[in-house]
């Protein structure tokens, strides 16, 4: 898929947690292509600690309103900058990166997200909604206060819930929720915290279900020439911004 540097316009900015915001960017084109999983280098400007580009997942394509929905942490100088800007500001992308979730083949797949880890999962289930499969999430959070874009979950996919609390959902993690006993599923495919990750993954390895993660190494080119995604794989060492940074379960070593 073809690579883009575009500047971006900021055309909302909505701070849905205390830690995150949803920044909306639009163009005067039509914005490319982009595949769910898939994700955008963002360029920090004015800040003097950040020099390199960060890495966010798309969050949501809304080709109606022609915008691309970015769900930031604010955790760092970098990321909390991008988080004060204003509707009009300027962002340079570049999209869209790295390769994406299977789309075809399932009748019935579940997709876990944690924490940010929620942010690509939407546009996900929204392109499996368009092409006839009913998405099931199951969201995980400490809190209530803590669960992210849960309405804009909600249109497209039924929900279920798990909190550590149980203020809200089930009370656990999402690999103790009664659904994963109850009910039958083709395809998991989950992005969040590694060890929520690690767990889910040896969940549907031991059920002999399919599965897919998509990992958060850290990434600083998006185009594979720094080395600082590397992962160990069945095939070798790879970048996770080039061949990843979604991979089938049975690629990484995870159940070795």
């Amino acid at each position: 898929m073809k690579k883009y540097i575009m500047d971006l316009t900021v055309s909302r900015i909505e701070r849905v947690h205390e830690r995150y915001v949803l920044i909306r960017l639009t163009d005067d084109k039509p914005l490319p292509p982009m595949a769910p999983g898939q994700f955008a280098e963002v360029r920090v400007d004015d800040s003097p600690t950040t020099f390199l580009r960060r890495p966010i997942s798309i969050c949501n394509v809304d080709s109606e309103a022609n915008e691309l929905w970015l769900l930031v942490a604010c955790i760092g100088d970098g990321t909390r900058r991008l988080g004060r800007l204003q509707p009009g500001s300027q962002v340079s992308c570049v999209l869209p990166l790295g390769n994406g979730w299977t789309l075809q083949g399932q009748r019935a797949p579940l997709l876990i997200g944690g924490g940010v880890g929620v942010a690509p999962l939407l546009y996900l289930g929204r392109c499996l909604k368009e092409g006839g499969v009913e998405p099931t999430f199951l969201l995980g959070a400490r809190t209530k206060n803590d669960l992210l874009l849960i309405d804009e979950f909600r249109q497209v996919g039924r929900v279920l819930v798990t909190t550590e609390d149980g203020s809200a959902g089930e009370r656990g993690f999402v690999t103790n929720h009664s659904v994963l006993q109850q009910e039958h599923f083709d395809l998991i495919q989950t992005c969040g915290p590694t060890p929520m990750m690690k767990a889910v993954a040896h969940y549907a390895h031991e059920k002999g279900i399919a599965c897919e993660v998509s990992l958060e190494n850290l990434m600083a080119c998006g185009l594979g020439a720094c080395l600082c995604c590397v992962e160990k794989t069945t095939e070798g060492n790879v970048c996770v911004c080039k061949e990843g940074p979604v991979f089938n379960i049975e690629r990484l070593l995870w159940q070795n």
